[in-house]
């Protein structure tokens, strides 16, 4: 029988962090020790997470111990190396980073923090102590487009991709304001997100050239998911296209091309990812959806977890998307 190994959470209260005890809930391998939250200390978890009533009697803590295997930060971004700087944190722990802080620079006192794309980082992530979780929009571009990469295609690419209002975080803000979201769709950082450094840095070091990525995001009407269409030039016909992607990811656990068109609702509440691709001319459209906070957080850093740890990549993230 499978010992139990324990779990902290540093930054539980948010998002991620909820998402992320949801997840560790169900896995049959895991005991979450404890989940820290500077402003909720001694509340039950449900009293923020409220769909876990019932579910689980923890509470939330602002003690940390260095009595666990892994640790998961789900602190907002440029806090995590404060954190671990003003912490004492044993280096037998293994450490998976859900903001931004490492995916440029891994640098560690302790190690490196290898980041966490596992369509392409599988095989170090096994071996790897510190994991920097990619984000959530650079998960889908990157899924997007790193067939074309490896193949050495990519040259200029023009991508627009909208977002739920989760990818915003749980602190009210004017954009995340109900009157203000709904019915409501608007551009925001154009040509200026955040994720274009980390994406083009990852397409690169397979493509062997310089990638120049024009990125527009979209705020949606909607709670959870993202949609990005990324748009290029090639030569290739749409069949050559399918099978470079369908070769690929054939053996991937959350990766999948679809042949048909795709709808946000089959990834939401899921690890995965689908890819569709259209043609016109020389112009192809290539379209990945995935569940921000799933894929492109907390599941995927669940993912990194069970790689790190040797267990199936799959374990405790068998989910069925919420269809209707």
């Amino acid at each position: 029988m499978q010992t139990k190994i324990k779990i902290g959470i540093i930054g539980s209260a948010g998002y991620t962090g909820g998402e992320l005890i949801r997840l560790l809930l169900n896995h049959p391998n895991v005991e979450i020790a404890f989940a820290l939250s500077r402003n909720h200390a001694n509340k039950p978890v449900y009293d923020i997470h409220t769909d876990l009533f019932g579910e689980t009697n923890l509470q939330f803590t602002n003690d940390y111990s260095n009595a666990i295997e892994v640790l998961f930060l789900c602190l907002p971004h440029k806090e995590s190396k404060i954190w671990i700087e003003n912490n004492a944190i044993s280096n037998t722990i293994k450490i998976i980073d859900l903001g931004n802080d490492f995916r440029l620079d891994g640098n560690f006192s302790q190690g490196e923090f290898i980041y966490g794309l596992s369509e392409i980082n599988e095989e170090i992530i096994k071996k790897a102590n510190y994991v920097a979780n990619p984000g959530c929009f650079a998960t889908a571009i990157q899924l997007a487009l790193l067939p074309l990469a490896k193949e050495k295609l990519l040259n200029k690419v023009y991508t627009t991709g909208i977002t739920g209002a989760t990818g915003a975080g749980q602190q009210l803000q004017p954009t995340s304001h109900f009157s203000w979201r709904t019915n409501n769709i608007s551009a925001y950082k154009t040509l200026n997100h955040q994720h274009v450094p980390e994406i083009c840095k990852t397409l690169e070091n397979l493509n062997k050239e310089k990638v120049q990525l024009e990125f527009v995001p979209w705020r949606g009407d909607f709670t959870r998911g993202i949609f990005t269409s990324s748009t290029l030039e090639t030569y290739l016909s749409l069949e050559s296209i399918y099978a470079i992607y369908e070769t690929f990811y054939k053996d991937n656990h959350f990766v999948f091309v679809s042949r048909n068109t795709i709808d946000l609702k089959q990834v939401v509440n899921t690890n995965k990812c689908l890819i569709h691709i259209e043609k016109q001319g020389e112009q192809i459209v290539v379209h990945s959806i995935i569940d921000n906070l799933i894929k492109g957080a907390s599941g995927q850093a669940v993912q990194n977890m069970n790689l790190m740890m040797g267990w199936n990549p799959k374990l405790g993230l068998k989910l069925k998307a919420s269809a209707f």
